[in-house]
């Protein structure tokens, strides 16, 4: 039996491509079900071989990263999607996150920071690169208004920011609904209410917004390993 986690690399830069394919490869419990450089083809081969993790470039030739993490994760929506780009600007990262993006990291991360990534999000994390700081996250998801003029934040009960920081942690339903000792309609109810609340639209940008509110912290590995474009 097969225990190996399947993944797929999505770069049109070929030596880079070239380098995470090897990079990779030493990884025990992880192989390369295919390759695309560039999002179309990635969203054509995404059925037939059904990877677990998609590594993710953004900008690439015909149909762009984000437009691609959208379609693939309409597609499939188990499979799990690391954006691994040079763009640093807050846009990139919400336009990412809102396509269904589970994490996001820099091409400048270290080899072990890659690693950490990837682990992170296999496991049901969203992860964000230690260089996309609180200040950029807390830009562009904002503290906006409600409707009665109350910050977003202050309008979430106690409850909902338990809720709010397990989903972050990576916990599904059923096990935030056992840890609360509640059920899962009503974990479910405390999601959809943290979603209207704070306008975002699904667990990725709900946990960047609990790293911005200091609620969880982001996995990181701090070393001093050459980059994955040294």
């Amino acid at each position: 039996m097969n225990s190996k986690y399947r993944l797929m690399i999505v770069e049109d830069h070929t030596l880079l491509r070239v380098g995470l394919r090897a990079l990779l490869a030493q990884e025990p419990d992880i192989e390369i079900a295919g390759e695309a450089d560039n999002g179309r083809d990635a969203i054509h081969l995404i059925s037939t071989l059904a990877p677990d993790l998609v590594l993710m470039d953004l900008t690439m030739p015909g149909t762009n990263g984000v437009e691609a993490i959208a379609e693939i994760k309409r597609r499939r929506p188990a499979t799990r999607i690391l954006v691994l780009t040079l763009h640093r600007a807050e846009e990139y990262v919400h336009q990412s996150l809102k396509a269904g993006a589970d994490g996001y990291i820099l091409k400048d991360a270290t080899h072990d920071e890659l690693r950490v990534a990837i682990r992170s999000v296999l496991n049901g994390k969203t992860y964000l690169s230690p260089d996309i700081s609180n200040k950029v996250i807390s830009g562009y998801l904002g503290n906006g208004k409600s409707h009665d003029g109350a910050s977003a934040w202050e309008s979430i009960t106690h409850r909902e920011r338990q809720v709010l920081k397990l989903v972050a942690e990576g916990r599904a339903n059923k096990s935030i609904a056992e840890y609360l000792c509640l059920s899962v309609k009503t974990v479910e109810k405390h999601r959809s209410n943290l979603m209207r609340k704070l306008d975002l639209h699904n667990a990725s940008m709900l946990t960047a917004f609990a790293i911005a509110k200091g609620l969880v912290v982001s996995d990181s590995a701090g070393t001093d390993e050459k980059s994955l474009l040294a």
